[in-house]
This record gives structure tokens, C-alpha cells and sequence, in this order.
């Protein structure tokens, strides 16, 4: 009873922050759509569900995050194999940059395969613009790189020896291949593909900026009705009725890549495969993973000369724009909507990012250290599990209904938290919280508890146990949690375009609103914005990349 106690104590702050944060606000905005005059209407949302767009936007949904699951496992696949058992040269680097699209903000994503596909651009000859295919793409875009890290971080470790053997026993690579790798690397693929789907399905900001209103997804969908985008007034029941369907869709996505997840046992050391040189067989994998290069970086390339070009010709003048507000004349960019430079946007994100860093890394490490401490009881594994499960529900809720659920929960005494500015780190925080508490709870996990004991034994106590047992382990994959919590804030679009004040938005609200508004230096700009955005968050993910721990997948 006494470590259940502890426990709870342990977890009383990042309860509590998720209690008022998220719970609140999620049950404020369903509240508001499923009790509307203070008496549960279930026809109301039986009504919503059925109308012909609903559906539309549930299939959409559906089909998109399967066919794009599909071909980010099957081009991942065989980038992981190269990047990860082959010899290849600088294949540290190669690493990094596949996994920089996966960091870049949605928004950033969402313009770069624009302009890719647009009828100027390098593929607007395939006449994909304003179609559900340019969607396919960006999605496939944004999450290859889970598929290459989470499969090439369980291929690294795994042993050769079972595929030697049947290789001296005569069977072809192929049959290799799908006889004994394959079926190895199956808890690996599958858990890949549940998170790919549930990222491609809360795409946001590549729907909102290649879909519009004609293809959205559930999460553009809550967005839409939640700003009156659709009928011109706001509709809460249907946002409701949709935020609890993809709720309960995630959420059963969360239980199955749970059971999937292979725990690896704290006794046991894998040591790393030693990559092999190249052989015959591998031609089709490197020529697949010459492919998959490629087109990561043309919609960036795409991107950087798009903010360099204008009037057919090469100038700065995108760049320059950036120090201006502008008052909405030819010579200026906004529009009239924006107030501040979008150098203090910048600024502002940078600002925001490191204040929703520590705070997501504060609850990530005490969530980590409640639900991976060996428990010696039934009742506190029961209550280690609850916890992780509880922790993991921001990752199942849309950022677009956090947001709306500050805006409509956190305006009233005595938590009138509207005008602080706390407020726009914390759901950032919120959003990041999932992540980080993924990348520290593997770590933690293969610490072997008899090293605590051991040091416990020798007459140290816990801060020492500690400092001399955990710290070394965990400091690495902490300032790599960190970075990937920096870069999450820096592209936080969904929460963040609801409570952000118009006197200090964030980088991706403004080139949001800059594409929205008319003008080729407005365009342009955009398009500078996006790029500085995206080398920001790029050279985090590089710095990050340089910590990583051999053989543990981050993602």
C-alpha cells in the first residue's frame, strides 16, 4: 500500500495537469455539442453521423490513411533494410535527412507538395492538383520516415543467424526474405503501420492546405464546423459527433499497437548487427531507396525556389519581406491580417517552443518513471497500466478539439486563463506529452532494476541510485525527447490556430493566414516563412539525430 501511495504521489502533478488541460476542455467541447440545453440529445448526433458529407468525410478518412499506410510501409520497407543492415556510404546522414519530412510542421508539409503539384510546378504535368492523390502524397511524405525508423531500429538488432542458416540450407533471398525475416519483423511493421495510419488520419495541415473544403478529413471536418467554414455558423453537435468517433477510432488503434509492441526484455543485450557490404540481391532495395531519397527532397527543394522566385525571376525580395507587417498594399504582405513581422512570429514559436519543451518534458518524466518502475503487487501493475493508458489520450483526441475545448472551458473564473500566456504552451505541451513519454519509456524499461537494488545495497539511497544508475542511461534519449518536443511546438498548428492572440502568433498561424490572403508577395512570402520554419526544424531534428542511441527506434 505504501508504494501504491508513493505512486499516486508520483503521478499527482501530471494528473492534475491532464485533468485541467485536457479532460476539461475535451469534455467542455462534447459537452457543448452532446448537451446543448443541458439534456443528453443522442439523435442529435445519430443525425450528424448520417448526413451525406459525414459520411463522406468518414470514408475519405478511411480510404486515404489505408492506402497511405500501404505505400509508406511498402516504400519504408526497403529504405529500412539499406539504412540499416547495409554498408552503404553515409548512410548517418542519409538517416537524418529521411527523417526530417516526418518533423517538418503539417502546414510546411501541406505547402511544399502544393507547389510540387501546382500547374508551375516540377510535377504539374501529372495534373494531381486539387485532387485526393496530391493528399496521398503529402501523407506518404510526412510519414515514410516512421516506417524506416521504427523497422530499421528492430532490423539493426536483429540476430542473422536464423536467416545464415537457411541460406546454407538452400533457400533463395526471397524465401529468406519472407520465411524468416519477415514473420521476425512482423510486431515491428504492424505497430509502424497502426501509428502511420493514425498519423494520416490526423493529418491536419496537409488536408486543410491540399483538401480545403472539398476533401476533409475528420480532423479538417472538426476544424471546418467549429470556425462555420461549411454553412457560414458554427455547429457544435456535429464537431462533437465527429471528435467522439475519431476518439473512439484512435483509441482502439492506441490498444492494438500496444499489443503489438514488443517490450524488449531488461536482462537481455542484443548487441547490433555489423552492416554487410552490398550485395547482387540488394539492387531492387537500393534502387527503391534512390527512389524514396528523391522524393523527400524535391517538394523541399520545390519549396526553397519557389521563395526565391518571383516574376520569373531570382530575388530576395520574399526574404526581405519578412521584416515587414504590411498595411495590405502591393508592397505589403498580410494582408491587413497580420500585426507583427513574420520575424516575431518566429520568435514567438522559438519562445513558445522551449517554454512547451519543459513542461512536456517535466510530465513525460514523471509519467515514464510511474509506469516502467517494476510494480510488486497486481493492484499497482493495475494502476502503472491505467496511468500509461491515461497519458496516451492526448495522442487520441484531435488538436483542433483541444483547442476549441480551451477556447469555450478556459474563459470563465476561476481558471480565465484565455489572455496568459502560458496557455498556448501547455496545449503544445499537451501534444508533445505522448511523444516524449513514448521515447523515454523504452529506455527506462531496459535498465535492469537489479542495478538499483545493487546500488541500494551499497548503502545509496534513491537521488543517488539516481544520479549513478538511471541519469547515465537516460540523459541521452532525454535531450533527444527534448528535441522532438522542440520541433513538435515549433509546427503545432491545430490547438495552437484557436488560442494563439493576434498579437503574438506563431509562425505556422501566419503563413496559414498569408496563404490565405491575395498577392504574389503574399504568396511568396509564404513560401519564405515555410522555408525558414522548416530549416529551423530540421537542423532540431539533425541535433537530435546526433544523440541517438544506437538500435532504439525514437518513434
Amino acid at each position: 500500500m505504501r508504494r501504491v501511495a508513493g505512486l499516486l504521489a508520483l503521478a499527482a502533478v501530471p494528473t492534475a495537469v491532464l485533468a485541467v488541460f485536457f479532460l476539461l476542455p475535451v469534455s467542455g467541447m462534447l459537452q457543448r455539442g452532446l448537451w446543448p440545453d443541458g439534456s443528453f440529445e443522442p439523435g442529435a448526433v445519430a443525425e450528424v453521423l448520417g448526413r451525406e458529407r459525414t459520411l463522406r468525410v468518414l470514408w475519405f478518412t478511411a480510404w486515404t490513411s489505408t492506402v497511405s499506410t500501404v505505400v509508406a510501409v511498402g516504400l519504408g520497407l526497403p529504405v529500412a533494410y539499406v539504412l540499416h543492415r547495409l554498408a552503404v556510404p553515409m548512410r548517418g546522414v542519409l538517416r537524418a535527412a529521411l527523417l526530417v519530412p516526418f518533423a517538418l510542421p503539417t502546414v510546411v508539409v501541406g505547402i511544399a507538395i502544393r507547389e510540387l503539384v501546382s500547374v508551375s510546378g516540377p510535377l504539374g504535368f501529372l495534373g494531381v492538383d486539387g485532387t485526393p492523390v496530391a493528399i496521398l502524397m503529402g501523407l506518404v511524405f510526412f510519414n515514410v520516415a516512421v516506417v524506416i525508423r521504427t523497422v530499421g531500429a528492430a532490423w539493426e538488432s536483429l540476430d542473422r543467424r536464423p536467416a545464415e542458416a537457411a541460406a546454407a540450407l538452400g533457400a533463395s533471398p526471397r524465401q529468406v526474405l519472407t520465411s524468416v525475416t519477415l514473420p521476425a519483423l512482423r510486431p515491428a511493421i504492424v505497430s509502424s503501420a497502426a501509428v502511420v495510419f493514425l498519423f494520416c488520419a490526423t493529418g491536419f495541415g496537409v488536408v486543410l492546405l491540399l483538401g480545403g473544403t472539398r476533401y476533409a478529413s475528420v480532423e479538417t471536418e472538426i476544424y471546418l464546423l467549429t470556425t462555420g467554414a461549411i454553412t457560414g455558423s458554427v455547429e457544435y453537435q456535429a464537431a462533437a459527433a465527429l471528435s467522439l468517433v475519431q476518439i473512439a477510432a484512435v483509441v482502439a488503434l492506441l490498444v492494438v499497437a500496444g499489443r503489438l509492441r514488443a517490450v524488449p526484455d531488461p536482462t537481455v543485450r542484443r548487441a547490433l548487427a555489423v552492416p554487410a557490404r552490398p550485395r547482387r540481391s540488394d539492387v531492387p532495395a537500393l534502387g527503391a531507396t534512390c527512389v524514396v531519397l528523391l522524393a523527400m527532397a524535391l517538394p523541399i527543394v520545390t519549396l526553397v525556389v519557389a521563395s526565391l522566385r518571383r516574376d520569373g525571376a531570382w530575388t530576395l525580395a520574399h526574404y526581405r519581406a519578412l521584416e515587414g507587417v504590411g498595411d495590405g498594399g502591393a508592397s505589403g504582405t498580410g494582408g491587413g491580417l497580420l500585426r507583427v513581422p513574420v520575424t516575431e512570429a518566429l520568435a514567438n514559436s522559438l519562445r513558445i517552443a522551449v517554454d512547451a519543451t519543459w513542461m512536456s518534458l517535466l510530465l513525460g518524466l514523471l509519467v515514464a518513471v510511474v509506469v516502467t518502475r517494476r510494480a510488486r503487487s497486481r493492484s499497482e501493475a493495475s494502476v502503472r497500466r491505467a496511468f500509461d493508458g491515461l497519458f496516451m489520450l492526448p495522442l487520441g483526441v484531435s488538436a483542433v478539439t483541444l483547442g476549441f475545448g480551451f477556447l469555450i472551458t478556459l474563459d470563465d473564473p476561476p481558471l480565465d486563463l484565455r489572455s496568459s500566456a502560458l496557455l498556448v504552451p501547455i496545449a503544445q505541451a499537451l501534444v508533445a506529452l505522448p511523444l516524449v513519454v513514448r521515447v523515454l519509456v523504452p529506455v527506462l524499461q531496459g535498465i535492469d532494476d537489479r542495478q538499483r537494488q545493487a546500488a541500494a545495497s551499497l548503502g545509496a539511497g534513491p537521488v543517488r541510485t539516481l544520479l549513478t544508475v538511471d541519469v547515465p542511461v537516460l540523459w541521452r534519449p532525454l535531450l533527444a525527447a527534448a528535441g522532438f518536443a522542440f520541433a513538435v511546438s515549433l509546427g503545432e498548428f491545430g490547438a495552437t490556430s484557436f488560442i494563439v492572440r493576434a498579437e503574438v502568433p506563431t509562425l505556422p498561424v501566419v503563413i496559414y493566414r498569408l496563404i490565405g490572403s491575395p498577392g504574389e508577395l503574399n504568396y511568396g512570402t509564404a513560401m519564405a516563412a515555410s522555408v525558414v520554419l522548416a530549416g529551423a526544424t530540421a537542423l532540431v531534428i539533425l541535433l537530435v539525430e546526433r544523440l541517438r542511441v544506437p538500435g532504439v527506434g525514437v518513434l
